[in-house]
């Protein structure tokens, strides 16, 4: 093969498989997103409460016995008005779940953010689980921002 012929070879061949590149990243199966997940789903008013659910992706081997987080929140002024330790666990490994927190006392209105400030407790059927914090990540499907 002459070497102009060469290059429209590979020049083709290239062509091709940039044209076949979205199939094949279709076909490959998704790369499961490893550690916990926790996502403030929605904010409901309640009897002198503020109602969170909160979703629990557990794409971490462990299952956890407890996991209890420091929430935080803060209003529209930035100003802290609640600080909450709620219980998350038990999560079986692979699962997610939905748990719902009444933050008393305070109106959904007033929380503009909501801070994972510490994991206090991180169990599982063998005991404690090192680093649950760095594993977690957050995020919001509504206006309130949920961050660490």
């Amino acid at each position: 093969m002459s070497g102009s012929a060469r290059t429209t070879a590979n020049h083709i061949y290239r062509a091709a498989m940039i044209a076949c590149l979205p199939f094949i990243a279709w076909c490959l199966p998704a790369a499961a997103q490893e550690g916990m997940k926790i996502e403030l789903n929605k904010l409901e008013s309640v009897e002198g409460a503020c109602r969170a659910y909160m979703v629990f992706e557990n794409n971490t081997a462990n299952a956890f016995d407890s996991l209890k987080l420091d929430l935080v929140m803060f209003d529209t002024n930035g100003v802290i008005n609640k600080r909450l330790a709620v219980e998350g666990g038990a999560l079986p490994a692979g699962k997610t779940s939905v748990k719902l927190f009444d933050i008393k006392g305070v109106s959904c209105a007033d929380v503009d953010r909501v801070l994972l400030n510490d994991v206090l407790s991180c169990q599982g059927p063998a005991g404690e689980i090192s680093d649950c914090l760095d594993d977690i990540d957050t995020t919001s499907r509504n206006a309130v921002v949920f961050f660490k």
